[in-house]
Protein backbone atom coordinates (compact mmCIF):
# COMPACT_ATOMS: atom_id res chain seq x y z
CA UNK A 1 0.00 0.00 0.00
CA UNK A 2 1.45 3.16 -1.15
CA UNK A 3 2.33 5.70 2.02
CA UNK A 4 0.73 9.29 2.45
CA UNK A 5 2.40 11.35 -0.44
CA UNK A 6 3.45 14.21 2.15
CA UNK A 7 6.84 15.65 2.14
CA UNK A 8 8.88 14.36 5.03
CA UNK A 9 8.02 18.05 7.08
CA UNK A 10 4.88 17.88 6.40
CA UNK A 11 4.58 14.41 7.94
CA UNK A 12 6.53 14.68 10.81
CA UNK A 13 4.39 18.61 11.29
CA UNK A 14 1.38 16.58 11.31
CA UNK A 15 2.40 13.72 13.85
CA UNK A 16 3.60 16.60 15.98
CA UNK A 17 0.03 17.97 15.75
CA UNK A 18 -2.28 14.85 16.77
CA UNK A 19 0.63 13.78 19.50
CA UNK A 20 0.60 17.14 21.04
CA UNK A 21 -3.79 16.78 20.82
CA UNK A 22 -3.41 13.66 22.60
CA UNK A 23 -0.81 14.77 25.18
CA UNK A 24 -3.22 17.45 26.16
CA UNK A 25 -6.27 15.25 26.42
CA UNK A 26 -3.79 13.04 28.74
CA UNK A 27 -3.02 16.21 30.85
CA UNK A 28 -6.61 17.46 30.98
CA UNK A 29 -7.59 13.70 31.95
CA UNK A 30 -10.25 13.83 29.46
CA UNK A 31 -11.13 9.82 29.67
CA UNK A 32 -10.30 9.09 33.54
CA UNK A 33 -12.79 6.88 33.92
CA UNK A 34 -11.83 4.70 30.59
CA UNK A 35 -8.34 5.13 32.36
CA UNK A 36 -9.91 3.75 35.71
CA UNK A 37 -11.53 0.81 33.91
CA UNK A 38 -8.51 -0.65 32.57
CA UNK A 39 -6.40 0.09 35.76
CA UNK A 40 -8.83 -2.08 37.34
CA UNK A 41 -8.71 -5.07 34.57
CA UNK A 42 -5.13 -4.73 34.89
CA UNK A 43 -4.88 -5.33 39.13
CA UNK A 44 -8.53 -6.76 40.12
CA UNK A 45 -7.01 -10.12 39.73
CA UNK A 46 -3.29 -9.21 40.62
CA UNK A 47 -3.26 -10.67 44.10
CA UNK A 48 -0.06 -11.76 46.35
CA UNK A 49 0.36 -13.15 49.43
CA UNK A 50 0.05 -10.54 52.01
CA UNK A 51 2.52 -10.01 54.91
CA UNK A 52 2.65 -12.82 57.11
CA UNK A 53 2.78 -10.67 60.12
CA UNK A 54 -0.66 -8.92 59.76
CA UNK A 55 -3.20 -9.74 61.85
CA UNK A 56 -6.65 -7.65 62.13
CA UNK A 57 -8.34 -7.64 65.32
CA UNK A 58 -11.66 -7.06 64.48
CA UNK A 59 -14.67 -4.90 66.25
CA UNK A 60 -16.89 -7.26 64.35
CA UNK A 61 -20.90 -8.60 65.45
CA UNK A 62 -19.98 -10.71 67.65
CA UNK A 63 -18.16 -8.63 70.02
CA UNK A 64 -20.94 -6.00 69.74
CA UNK A 65 -23.32 -8.53 70.80
CA UNK A 66 -21.04 -9.93 74.01
CA UNK A 67 -19.28 -6.39 75.45
CA UNK A 68 -22.41 -4.66 74.46
CA UNK A 69 -23.35 -1.33 72.36
CA UNK A 70 -20.63 0.84 70.84
CA UNK A 71 -18.90 3.17 72.30
CA UNK A 72 -17.26 0.81 74.69
CA UNK A 73 -15.60 1.97 78.02
CA UNK A 74 -11.68 3.10 77.12
CA UNK A 75 -11.02 0.63 79.70
CA UNK A 76 -12.08 -2.30 77.62
CA UNK A 77 -9.73 -0.72 75.03
CA UNK A 78 -7.01 -0.79 77.42
CA UNK A 79 -7.66 -4.51 78.70
CA UNK A 80 -7.43 -5.36 75.10
CA UNK A 81 -4.39 -3.53 74.78
CA UNK A 82 -2.70 -5.52 77.37
CA UNK A 83 -3.48 -8.19 75.96
CA UNK A 84 -1.55 -7.72 73.05
CA UNK A 85 1.52 -6.51 74.96
CA UNK A 86 1.83 -9.44 77.08
CA UNK A 87 1.59 -11.70 73.53
CA UNK A 88 3.86 -9.99 72.24
CA UNK A 89 3.15 -8.37 69.43
CA UNK A 90 5.02 -5.63 67.61
CA UNK A 91 3.19 -2.64 66.87
CA UNK A 92 -0.58 -1.75 67.04
CA UNK A 93 -2.82 0.53 65.30
CA UNK A 94 -5.72 1.35 67.43
CA UNK A 95 -7.79 3.00 64.59
CA UNK A 96 -10.63 4.27 66.99
CA UNK A 97 -11.93 7.82 67.60
CA UNK A 98 -10.55 9.72 70.40
CA UNK A 99 -10.47 13.01 69.96
CA UNK A 100 -12.57 14.08 72.93
CA UNK A 101 -12.25 12.86 76.86
CA UNK A 102 -14.33 10.63 78.44
CA UNK A 103 -16.93 13.20 79.96
CA UNK A 104 -18.16 10.87 82.55
CA UNK A 105 -15.36 8.78 83.90
CA UNK A 106 -11.92 11.00 83.68
CA UNK A 107 -9.96 7.83 84.59
CA UNK A 108 -10.98 5.79 81.68
CA UNK A 109 -8.91 8.32 79.93
CA UNK A 110 -5.94 7.45 82.23
CA UNK A 111 -6.64 3.59 82.15
CA UNK A 112 -5.82 3.86 77.81
CA UNK A 113 -3.21 5.81 78.26
CA UNK A 114 -1.41 3.69 80.50
CA UNK A 115 -2.09 0.68 78.79
CA UNK A 116 -0.87 2.23 75.76
CA UNK A 117 2.58 3.11 77.26
CA UNK A 118 2.88 -0.26 79.08
CA UNK A 119 2.58 -1.65 74.80
CA UNK A 120 4.95 1.53 73.63
CA UNK A 121 4.25 0.67 69.88
CA UNK A 122 0.80 2.24 69.29
CA UNK A 123 0.10 3.76 66.81
CA UNK A 124 -3.43 6.45 66.78
CA UNK A 125 -5.04 8.26 63.90
CA UNK A 126 -5.05 11.45 63.08
CA UNK A 127 -8.76 12.31 61.64
CA UNK A 128 -8.98 14.92 58.61
CA UNK A 129 -12.25 17.71 59.49
CA UNK A 130 -12.65 19.40 55.81
CA UNK A 131 -13.70 22.80 55.83
CA UNK A 132 -17.16 23.45 56.35
CA UNK A 133 -18.63 26.59 54.90
CA UNK A 134 -16.65 29.29 56.35
CA UNK A 135 -14.95 27.10 59.22
CA UNK A 136 -11.31 25.72 58.31
CA UNK A 137 -9.75 22.50 57.71
CA UNK A 138 -8.85 21.24 61.19
CA UNK A 139 -6.94 17.40 62.96
CA UNK A 140 -8.71 15.57 64.63
CA UNK A 141 -5.79 14.15 67.29
CA UNK A 142 -6.04 12.05 70.49
CA UNK A 143 -6.92 13.59 73.63
CA UNK A 144 -3.20 15.19 74.51
CA UNK A 145 -3.05 12.32 78.00
CA UNK A 146 -3.55 9.70 75.31
CA UNK A 147 -1.67 11.12 72.20
CA UNK A 148 1.23 11.61 74.33
CA UNK A 149 1.77 7.82 75.02
CA UNK A 150 1.04 6.79 71.53
CA UNK A 151 4.56 5.69 69.60
CA UNK A 152 3.30 7.93 66.85
CA UNK A 153 0.16 9.19 64.82
CA UNK A 154 -0.79 8.42 61.05
CA UNK A 155 -3.41 10.05 59.25
CA UNK A 156 -6.36 7.72 58.24
CA UNK A 157 -7.52 9.97 54.86
CA UNK A 158 -8.96 7.59 52.11
CA UNK A 159 -8.71 8.95 48.63
CA UNK A 160 -11.86 7.81 47.00
CA UNK A 161 -12.25 8.73 42.90
CA UNK A 162 -14.79 10.22 41.39
CA UNK A 163 -16.52 6.44 40.48
CA UNK A 164 -16.67 5.55 44.76
CA UNK A 165 -13.75 3.24 44.28
CA UNK A 166 -10.81 3.48 46.68
CA UNK A 167 -7.56 2.96 44.35
CA UNK A 168 -5.13 5.54 46.19
CA UNK A 169 -3.87 7.25 48.60
CA UNK A 170 -1.51 10.14 49.91
CA UNK A 171 1.16 8.49 52.33
CA UNK A 172 2.00 11.62 54.01
CA UNK A 173 -0.76 14.49 54.97
CA UNK A 174 -1.55 17.18 57.59
CA UNK A 175 -2.91 20.74 57.92
CA UNK A 176 0.21 23.28 56.90
CA UNK A 177 2.43 20.66 55.34
CA UNK A 178 2.05 16.68 54.74
CA UNK A 179 3.59 15.91 58.25
CA UNK A 180 1.30 12.69 59.42
CA UNK A 181 2.25 9.26 57.91
CA UNK A 182 -0.54 7.46 56.70
CA UNK A 183 -1.87 4.51 58.76
CA UNK A 184 -0.75 2.09 57.35
CA UNK A 185 2.55 3.67 56.86
CA UNK A 186 3.06 4.07 60.23
CA UNK A 187 2.48 0.66 61.19
CA UNK A 188 4.87 -0.65 58.22
CA UNK A 189 7.44 1.71 60.18
CA UNK A 190 9.72 1.90 57.46
CA UNK A 191 12.65 4.29 57.22
CA UNK A 192 13.89 5.97 54.16
CA UNK A 193 12.77 7.78 51.06
CA UNK A 194 8.59 7.30 50.46
CA UNK A 195 7.31 5.83 47.23
CA UNK A 196 4.83 8.06 45.32
CA UNK A 197 4.54 11.27 43.37
CA UNK A 198 6.04 14.20 44.99
CA UNK A 199 3.94 17.30 45.36
CA UNK A 200 5.74 19.92 42.92
CA UNK A 201 4.07 23.03 44.34
CA UNK A 202 6.59 25.32 45.38
CA UNK A 203 4.25 28.07 46.82
CA UNK A 204 4.71 28.55 50.65
CA UNK A 205 1.46 26.22 52.26
CA UNK A 206 -1.12 27.78 53.90
CA UNK A 207 -1.31 26.76 57.53
CA UNK A 208 -5.29 25.94 57.50
CA UNK A 209 -5.18 24.21 54.40
CA UNK A 210 -4.87 20.34 54.26
CA UNK A 211 -1.97 19.46 52.65
CA UNK A 212 -0.80 16.14 50.97
CA UNK A 213 1.91 14.48 49.47
CA UNK A 214 3.56 10.92 48.28
CA UNK A 215 0.53 9.62 46.40
CA UNK A 216 0.34 5.80 45.50
CA UNK A 217 -1.89 3.62 44.08
CA UNK A 218 -2.90 0.64 46.36
CA UNK A 219 -1.86 -2.55 45.21
CA UNK A 220 -4.48 -4.82 47.36
CA UNK A 221 -3.46 -7.88 48.60
CA UNK A 222 -6.71 -10.05 47.47
CA UNK A 223 -10.61 -9.11 47.68
CA UNK A 224 -11.76 -8.36 51.02
CA UNK A 225 -11.03 -10.86 53.71
CA UNK A 226 -7.50 -11.81 52.40
CA UNK A 227 -6.21 -10.33 55.78
CA UNK A 228 -6.47 -12.61 58.47
CA UNK A 229 -8.77 -11.31 61.33
CA UNK A 230 -9.93 -12.51 64.96
CA UNK A 231 -12.48 -11.14 66.97
CA UNK A 232 -12.03 -8.23 69.39
CA UNK A 233 -13.85 -10.37 71.90
CA UNK A 234 -12.15 -13.42 71.58
CA UNK A 235 -8.71 -11.32 72.29
CA UNK A 236 -10.33 -9.72 74.81
CA UNK A 237 -11.20 -12.88 76.89
CA UNK A 238 -8.07 -14.59 76.10
CA UNK A 239 -9.86 -17.03 73.42
CA UNK A 240 -6.87 -16.34 71.13
CA UNK A 241 -3.29 -18.38 71.56
CA UNK A 242 -0.91 -15.66 72.28
CA UNK A 243 1.62 -17.19 69.97
CA UNK A 244 -1.05 -16.24 67.24
CA UNK A 245 -0.37 -12.46 68.38
CA UNK A 246 3.44 -12.94 69.03
CA UNK A 247 5.38 -10.56 66.65
CA UNK A 248 2.59 -9.54 64.74
CA UNK A 249 1.35 -5.76 63.41
CA UNK A 250 -2.05 -5.54 64.43
CA UNK A 251 -5.16 -3.51 63.72
CA UNK A 252 -7.81 -3.32 66.03
CA UNK A 253 -10.90 -1.56 63.81
CA UNK A 254 -14.49 -1.98 62.94
CA UNK A 255 -15.24 -4.39 61.06
CA UNK A 256 -18.80 -4.65 62.25
CA UNK A 257 -21.62 -4.10 59.14
CA UNK A 258 -23.15 -0.14 59.80
CA UNK A 259 -20.54 1.36 61.57
CA UNK A 260 -17.29 2.65 60.08
CA UNK A 261 -15.80 3.30 56.74
CA UNK A 262 -16.70 0.40 53.85
CA UNK A 263 -14.88 1.06 50.86
CA UNK A 264 -15.31 -0.33 47.16
CA UNK A 265 -12.03 -1.64 45.57
CA UNK A 266 -10.53 -2.90 42.19
CA UNK A 267 -10.65 -6.49 43.73
CA UNK A 268 -14.47 -6.41 43.24
CA UNK A 269 -17.27 -4.26 43.08
CA UNK A 270 -19.84 -7.07 45.19
CA UNK A 271 -18.22 -6.82 48.45
CA UNK A 272 -17.06 -4.36 50.70
CA UNK A 273 -13.65 -4.03 52.56
CA UNK A 274 -13.13 -2.38 55.63
CA UNK A 275 -11.49 0.96 56.31
CA UNK A 276 -9.56 -1.19 58.59
CA UNK A 277 -8.39 -4.01 56.08
CA UNK A 278 -7.46 -1.05 53.78
CA UNK A 279 -5.10 0.01 56.08
CA UNK A 280 -3.85 -3.79 56.38
CA UNK A 281 -3.27 -3.54 52.75
CA UNK A 282 -1.59 -0.41 52.52
CA UNK A 283 1.33 -1.57 55.15
CA UNK A 284 1.44 -5.12 53.62
CA UNK A 285 1.93 -3.36 49.93
CA UNK A 286 4.69 -1.02 51.48
CA UNK A 287 6.93 -3.93 53.69
CA UNK A 288 6.36 -6.17 49.99
CA UNK A 289 7.49 -3.09 47.75
CA UNK A 290 4.83 -3.23 45.67
CA UNK A 291 3.13 0.31 46.00
CA UNK A 292 2.07 1.23 42.47
CA UNK A 293 3.07 5.08 41.34
CA UNK A 294 1.59 7.23 38.84
CA UNK A 295 3.56 8.64 35.75
CA UNK A 296 3.46 12.49 36.75
CA UNK A 297 1.32 14.51 34.59
CA UNK A 298 3.99 15.72 32.55
CA UNK A 299 5.19 12.50 31.68
CA UNK A 300 2.08 11.03 31.43
CA UNK A 301 0.95 13.24 28.65
CA UNK A 302 4.61 13.64 26.66
CA UNK A 303 4.27 9.53 26.98
CA UNK A 304 0.82 9.88 25.28
CA UNK A 305 2.15 12.05 22.57
CA UNK A 306 4.63 10.39 21.43
CA UNK A 307 2.80 7.04 20.92
CA UNK A 308 0.39 8.83 18.91
CA UNK A 309 2.73 10.87 17.07
CA UNK A 310 4.65 7.68 16.14
CA UNK A 311 1.06 5.63 15.23
CA UNK A 312 0.85 9.10 12.96
CA UNK A 313 4.11 9.15 11.30
CA UNK A 314 3.60 5.18 10.76
CA UNK A 315 1.19 5.46 8.52
CA UNK A 316 2.72 7.75 6.35
CA UNK A 317 5.52 5.11 5.65
CA UNK A 318 5.27 2.19 2.70
CA UNK A 319 4.64 -0.40 5.94
CA UNK A 320 1.05 1.55 6.76
CA UNK A 321 -0.91 -1.37 7.42
CA UNK A 322 1.85 -2.91 9.65
CA UNK A 323 2.11 0.40 11.51
CA UNK A 324 -1.21 0.53 12.26
CA UNK A 325 -1.48 -3.15 13.63
CA UNK A 326 1.29 -2.44 15.85
CA UNK A 327 0.23 1.01 16.96
CA UNK A 328 -2.93 -0.30 18.07
CA UNK A 329 -2.57 -2.27 21.23
CA UNK A 330 0.54 -0.30 21.66
CA UNK A 331 -0.80 2.32 24.83
CA UNK A 332 -2.34 -0.77 26.53
CA UNK A 333 0.87 -3.08 26.38
CA UNK A 334 2.57 -0.03 27.54
CA UNK A 335 0.67 0.38 30.09
CA UNK A 336 0.74 -3.42 31.12
CA UNK A 337 4.45 -3.67 31.09
CA UNK A 338 4.82 -0.41 32.53
CA UNK A 339 2.75 -1.48 35.26
CA UNK A 340 4.19 -5.17 35.79
CA UNK A 341 7.44 -4.18 35.44
CA UNK A 342 7.91 -1.15 37.06
CA UNK A 343 4.98 -0.60 38.95
CA UNK A 344 4.32 2.48 37.31
CA UNK A 345 0.99 3.86 36.17
CA UNK A 346 0.42 4.99 32.75
CA UNK A 347 -3.01 5.66 32.25
CA UNK A 348 -3.46 5.11 28.11
CA UNK A 349 -7.46 5.65 27.29
CA UNK A 350 -5.64 9.16 25.68
CA UNK A 351 -3.58 7.48 23.55
CA UNK A 352 -5.67 4.51 23.09
CA UNK A 353 -8.38 6.81 21.54
CA UNK A 354 -5.95 8.77 19.69
CA UNK A 355 -4.36 6.33 17.97
CA UNK A 356 -8.23 4.82 17.13
CA UNK A 357 -9.33 8.54 15.62
CA UNK A 358 -5.80 8.65 13.96
CA UNK A 359 -6.32 5.04 12.11
CA UNK A 360 -10.02 5.45 11.51
CA UNK A 361 -9.06 8.76 9.69
CA UNK A 362 -6.14 6.87 7.89
CA UNK A 363 -8.89 4.40 6.96
CA UNK A 364 -11.43 6.84 5.59
CA UNK A 365 -8.78 8.80 3.52
CA UNK A 366 -7.48 5.53 2.25
CA UNK A 367 -10.84 4.42 1.37
CA UNK A 368 -11.41 8.00 -0.42
CA UNK A 369 -7.90 7.47 -2.21
CA UNK A 370 -9.04 3.64 -3.47
CA UNK A 371 -11.99 5.44 -4.74
CA UNK A 372 -10.59 7.83 -6.84
CA UNK A 373 -7.50 5.45 -7.94
CA UNK A 374 -10.68 3.13 -8.93
CA UNK A 375 -11.96 6.16 -11.29
CA UNK A 376 -8.99 7.52 -12.41
CA UNK A 377 -5.46 6.83 -14.31
CA UNK A 378 -2.72 6.34 -12.58
CA UNK A 379 0.29 8.24 -14.61
CA UNK A 380 -1.88 11.33 -15.31
CA UNK A 381 -4.52 11.51 -12.72
CA UNK A 382 -7.05 12.18 -15.15
CA UNK A 383 -10.43 10.06 -15.31
CA UNK A 384 -10.44 6.86 -16.81
CA UNK A 385 -12.62 4.63 -18.53
CA UNK A 386 -14.78 3.15 -16.47
CA UNK A 387 -15.02 7.29 -14.80
CA UNK A 388 -15.71 8.47 -18.43
CA UNK A 389 -18.31 6.09 -18.95
CA UNK A 390 -20.44 6.88 -16.16
CA UNK A 391 -20.18 10.50 -16.35
CA UNK A 392 -21.02 10.06 -19.56
CA UNK A 393 -24.36 8.62 -18.97
CA UNK A 394 -25.01 10.85 -16.18
CA UNK A 395 -24.49 13.84 -18.52
CA UNK A 396 -26.27 12.41 -20.94
CA UNK A 397 -29.92 12.34 -18.96
CA UNK A 398 -29.08 15.76 -17.64
CA UNK A 399 -29.17 17.23 -21.29
CA UNK A 400 -32.31 15.21 -21.88
CA UNK A 401 -34.01 16.41 -19.00
CA UNK A 402 -33.19 20.05 -19.58
CA UNK A 403 -33.09 20.29 -23.25
CA UNK A 404 -29.10 21.40 -23.47
CA UNK A 405 -26.85 20.32 -25.38
CA UNK A 406 -24.00 17.79 -24.82
CA UNK A 407 -20.37 17.99 -26.71
CA UNK A 408 -18.12 14.88 -26.54
CA UNK A 409 -14.46 15.39 -27.73
CA UNK A 410 -11.71 12.16 -28.72
CA UNK A 411 -8.30 13.21 -28.48
CA UNK A 412 -5.37 11.58 -29.91
CA UNK A 413 -1.56 12.88 -29.25
CA UNK A 414 -0.02 12.63 -33.15
CA UNK A 415 2.50 10.03 -33.52
CA UNK A 416 2.43 8.87 -30.42
CA UNK A 417 4.34 6.13 -30.78
CA UNK A 418 7.26 7.31 -32.65
CA UNK A 419 8.04 9.61 -29.80
CA UNK A 420 8.29 6.33 -27.18
CA UNK A 421 10.43 4.37 -29.79
CA UNK A 422 12.91 7.32 -30.45
CA UNK A 423 12.82 9.25 -27.47
CA UNK A 424 12.04 6.47 -24.52
CA UNK A 425 8.96 5.39 -22.39
CA UNK A 426 10.06 7.86 -19.73
CA UNK A 427 9.56 10.90 -22.25
CA UNK A 428 6.59 9.12 -23.42
CA UNK A 429 5.16 9.47 -20.05
CA UNK A 430 5.98 13.35 -19.54
CA UNK A 431 4.08 14.20 -22.68
CA UNK A 432 0.95 12.45 -21.85
CA UNK A 433 1.63 14.29 -17.76
CA UNK A 434 1.27 17.39 -19.63
CA UNK A 435 -1.16 17.04 -22.32
CA UNK A 436 -3.35 15.87 -19.10
CA UNK A 437 -2.68 19.15 -17.25
CA UNK A 438 -3.74 21.21 -20.58
CA UNK A 439 -6.93 19.33 -20.91
CA UNK A 440 -7.59 19.68 -17.22
CA UNK A 441 -6.90 23.31 -17.50
CA UNK A 442 -9.49 23.27 -20.36
CA UNK A 443 -11.91 21.45 -18.29
CA UNK A 444 -12.99 24.58 -16.37
CA UNK A 445 -16.45 24.39 -15.41
CA UNK A 446 -17.32 22.20 -12.20
CA UNK A 447 -19.40 20.25 -14.70
CA UNK A 448 -16.55 19.47 -17.41
CA UNK A 449 -14.60 16.51 -16.99
CA UNK A 450 -10.99 15.03 -18.61
CA UNK A 451 -10.23 11.59 -18.92
CA UNK A 452 -7.77 9.44 -19.95
CA UNK A 453 -8.71 5.83 -21.70
CA UNK A 454 -5.42 4.58 -22.21
CA UNK A 455 -2.49 5.00 -24.42
CA UNK A 456 -2.48 8.49 -26.43
CA UNK A 457 -6.34 8.51 -26.51
CA UNK A 458 -8.05 11.34 -24.18
CA UNK A 459 -11.73 12.69 -23.97
CA UNK A 460 -13.61 15.22 -22.55
CA UNK A 461 -17.25 15.91 -21.54
CA UNK A 462 -18.81 19.22 -22.03
CA UNK A 463 -22.21 19.24 -20.33
CA UNK A 464 -24.19 22.34 -21.15
CA UNK A 465 -22.22 22.89 -24.01
CA UNK A 466 -22.86 24.04 -27.90
CA UNK A 467 -21.29 23.36 -31.25
CA UNK A 468 -19.64 26.83 -31.36
CA UNK A 469 -18.38 26.97 -27.88
CA UNK A 470 -16.97 23.51 -28.12
CA UNK A 471 -14.49 24.54 -30.92
CA UNK A 472 -13.40 27.63 -29.32
CA UNK A 473 -12.30 24.86 -26.29
CA UNK A 474 -10.59 22.74 -29.03
CA UNK A 475 -8.70 25.47 -30.82
CA UNK A 476 -7.53 26.80 -27.29
CA UNK A 477 -6.39 23.46 -26.32
CA UNK A 478 -4.76 22.70 -29.93
CA UNK A 479 -2.99 25.90 -29.81
CA UNK A 480 -1.55 25.05 -25.92
CA UNK A 481 -0.41 21.83 -26.74
CA UNK A 482 1.79 23.31 -29.79
CA UNK A 483 3.23 25.64 -27.45
CA UNK A 484 4.61 22.89 -25.07
CA UNK A 485 8.07 22.04 -25.07
CA UNK A 486 8.67 18.44 -23.56
CA UNK A 487 11.96 18.28 -22.99
CA UNK A 488 13.72 15.03 -24.19
CA UNK A 489 17.48 14.78 -24.25
CA UNK A 490 20.13 17.75 -22.81
CA UNK A 491 18.99 21.07 -25.00
CA UNK A 492 16.41 18.94 -26.81
CA UNK A 493 12.66 19.37 -26.58
CA UNK A 494 9.96 17.71 -28.41
CA UNK A 495 6.79 19.08 -30.13
CA UNK A 496 3.31 17.81 -29.70
CA UNK A 497 0.18 18.06 -31.71
CA UNK A 498 -3.45 16.78 -31.45
CA UNK A 499 -5.71 15.48 -33.43
CA UNK A 500 -9.98 16.09 -32.40
CA UNK A 501 -13.22 14.84 -33.37
CA UNK A 502 -15.96 16.75 -31.51
CA UNK A 503 -19.99 15.54 -31.58
CA UNK A 504 -22.34 17.90 -30.31
CA UNK A 505 -26.11 17.17 -29.84
CA UNK A 506 -28.87 17.73 -27.96
CA UNK A 507 -29.61 14.39 -25.76
CA UNK A 508 -32.90 12.64 -27.03
CA UNK A 509 -35.57 10.03 -25.64
CA UNK A 510 -33.88 7.78 -28.39
CA UNK A 511 -30.09 8.57 -28.34
CA UNK A 512 -27.66 6.73 -25.95
CA UNK A 513 -24.14 7.46 -24.73
CA UNK A 514 -22.57 5.40 -27.52
CA UNK A 515 -24.43 7.01 -30.30
CA UNK A 516 -21.85 10.35 -28.95
CA UNK A 517 -18.86 8.32 -29.03
CA UNK A 518 -19.57 6.75 -32.47
CA UNK A 519 -19.60 10.28 -33.57
CA UNK A 520 -17.46 11.54 -32.22
CA UNK A 521 -15.09 8.71 -33.03
CA UNK A 522 -15.94 9.86 -36.46
CA UNK A 523 -15.17 13.05 -36.57
CA UNK A 524 -11.65 12.38 -35.09
CA UNK A 525 -10.86 9.41 -38.10
CA UNK A 526 -11.85 12.61 -40.41
CA UNK A 527 -9.31 14.63 -39.22
CA UNK A 528 -6.83 12.26 -39.00
CA UNK A 529 -7.59 11.84 -42.83
CA UNK A 530 -7.49 15.83 -43.33
CA UNK A 531 -3.80 15.44 -41.92
CA UNK A 532 -3.96 15.57 -37.90
CA UNK A 533 -3.07 18.44 -36.06
CA UNK A 534 -6.17 20.04 -36.09
CA UNK A 535 -9.93 19.17 -35.55
CA UNK A 536 -13.32 17.78 -37.27
CA UNK A 537 -16.65 18.82 -35.55
CA UNK A 538 -20.04 17.01 -35.99
CA UNK A 539 -22.44 19.70 -34.92
CA UNK A 540 -25.90 18.25 -36.60
CA UNK A 541 -28.73 20.07 -35.55
CA UNK A 542 -27.22 20.72 -31.56
CA UNK A 543 -26.91 24.86 -31.52
CA UNK A 544 -26.82 27.74 -34.42
CA UNK A 545 -23.80 26.06 -36.57
CA UNK A 546 -25.07 22.51 -38.38
CA UNK A 547 -23.10 19.80 -40.18
CA UNK A 548 -19.55 19.18 -39.97
CA UNK A 549 -16.67 22.14 -38.79
CA UNK A 550 -13.50 21.36 -40.01
CA UNK A 551 -10.45 23.13 -38.12
CA UNK A 552 -7.42 23.74 -40.44
CA UNK A 553 -4.01 22.53 -39.83
CA UNK A 554 -1.56 25.12 -39.28
CA UNK A 555 1.85 25.44 -38.71
CA UNK A 556 3.39 26.59 -35.69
Amino acid sequence: MKPLTLSWPKRIALSLLVGVLAAAASHAQWFWKQDEAVYDAYVGAWDYTPDPRLLIVAIDDDSLQQIGQWPWPRSTHARLLDRLTHAGTRRVILDLMLSEPDRQDSAQDAELAAAIRRNGNVVLPVLAAPANGPGMAEELLPIPMIAANAATLGHSDIEVDGDGVARGLYLTAGIGSPHWPALGLALADQRGPLPGLIDADTHPASPYQWRRNHFVRVRYAGPPDSIPQVSYVDVLNGEVDPALLHDRLVLVGMTASGIGPRLLTPTTRERWMTGTEYQANVTSMLLAGKAITPLALPWQAALTGLLVALCALGLTLPRAVASALLALPMALLTSFVLLRAGNLWFAPAAALVFTLAVIFAWVLWRISAWRRQANSDALTGLGNRLRFEQVLQQEHDAGRRSARPLTLVLIDVDHFKQHNDLYGHHAGDAVLRRIATTLRAHARRPRDMAARFGGDEFALILPDTNAEGAVQVVEDLIADVRALKVPTDPGHTLQVTLTVGLYTRVPTATSEPRHYFAGADAALYRAKDAGRDGYAADAGDAGDDAGHIDGARTES
